[in-house]
Parts: C-alpha cells; structure tokens; sequence
C-alpha cells in the first residue's frame, strides 16, 4: 500500500484515533457525526466521498463500522475499499471486536464515551444540557432517566492518545449527574494500526474495485463463508 495512493474517509470521533498514527502522504476527509443520525444520509455522503476520490488513490480506509448499516452497497470503481469488521466504533476505540463482545457480555447496560464523542457533543450530559435549556431541569430529568433506564454504568475509554484529564474529568461528572455507575475502560489503537499499515486479517472486510460491501461480510469470516456468496459485483445481479 502506498501512502501517498490511499485516503482514510472517517467519522469526526474515529479520526481523533487516527490523527497521530498517519504517515503525512496519506490524504484524509472527515465526515460529520451527525450523519449517524439518518443511516441513508451517511451511505450517500460516504458513496459521494468514494466517487469523487476513485481516481486519485489507490485505497480508501473507512473509518467506520457497520454503522446501523450505513456501509452496505458502498463500492468504487477504482479502488480498494477497506473496514473494520465491526459492528459500530466502540470496537475500534476497544482494539478488536472481540474486545467489545467481551464488554458488552459483561457489562451490557454500559454507555461508552471517548474524547471524540465529548469533542462531538453527543453524550447523554450534553443531551441533558440541551433538554434543560428546552424544557426546564425537573422535565428534563424525568426526561433524561427514560433514556437511561437500561444503562447502569458509563465507561470511558482511554486510548492514551491524547491529554486525558480534562475528558476524564468530564466523564465523572457526566456519569454522577446521571446516576449511573463510573468506570475507565483501557481502550486500544491495535485496530487502527491494523487499518492504516495492515495486515488487512479477519477484522476487515475488503473490498476490491467493483465489489459491494455487503451485509454477508460482516456477519461472518472468510474462514467460514464460501466466497462466492459474498461476492457481488456491482450492477450484477445477486
């Protein structure tokens, strides 16, 4: 892979993982976490990224996951696309997928937060605030438990990629103005690493010039799947 022929197109939360990691050849886009919000408007605005970088670069790094689905039909016609086989950005902050099953078969009622997230505003502490200006503290609060009543512990992840005080701190306060329960989870870069310099294992889906990211790759390994059933390439039928 050469540096100079590759882009990363990231969400604005996994690009702060990234960041310090890049050779400076590798040319990089960020997309806006608010796209998370309408899964279609983020598959369109991630396609539009692929065609308009096809014929400049070699590689295109997704920093995403599965994203509620926001990855499938991505393709290019030109280049190698290249994600995590993740289901969502928890486990690339985590290092693995294993790593975030393991969490979340431990601890499922866990909201996770990272510098990113804090950086974006989306955090519950944040939502209260801007449910508190809207409608007053006491509906807010009311407000704000529904939300929570499945969650007990809020964890952040420290990757160790950045100051950390000042989000940990924040962390704290987020996790006792919401009554839930404060842990610090070690987080991993081992994932982004992998993504930007290889080996392209089992933790990636990638995808050749004219193939589709389907839902098929995800969902299982190449150890395990025949390969003809999660090849498609595009304009074909399945």
């Amino acid at each position: 892979m050469d540096p100079a022929r590759t882009k990363i197109i990231a969400c604005a939360t996994v690009i702060e993982e990234m960041l310090p990691l890049l050779p400076p050849q590798m040319q990089i886009q960020t997309l806006d976490f608010g796209l998370h919000l309408r899964p279609n408007g983020l598959r369109a605005s991630l396609q539009n990224a692929i065609n308009a970088s096809s014929d400049t670069v070699d590689t295109i790094l997704l920093g995403y996951g599965l994203c509620s689905l926001a990855v499938l039909g991505l393709y290019s016609a030109t280049s190698t696309l290249v994600v995590p086989r993740v289901d969502d950005c928890i486990a690339i902050f985590l290092g693995s997928r294993a790593a975030y099953r393991q969490q979340a078969s431990s601890e499922p009622g866990t909201y996770y937060l990272t510098k990113g997230w804090i950086e974006v505003g989306d955090s519950p502490f944040a939502e209260y605030d801007r449910l508190v200006e809207c409608y007053g503290s006491e509906r807010a609060d009311r407000m704000i438990r529904l939300t929570l009543k499945n969650y007990s512990r809020l964890a952040f992840i420290n990757t160790g990629q950045y100051d950390i005080e000042r989000y940990r701190a924040y962390a704290r306060q987020a996790s006792e103005r919401l009554g839930l329960r404060y842990e610090e989870i070690q987080g991993s870069n081992e994932l982004v690493k992998k993504m930007i310099y290889g080996p392209w294992d089992d933790e990636f889906v990638v995808a050749p010039p004219g193939r589709e990211i389907r839902y098929q790759d995800f969902a299982s390994t190449p150890s395990t799947t025949n390969p003809d059933d999660d090849f498609r390439l595009k304009g074909n039928p399945t």
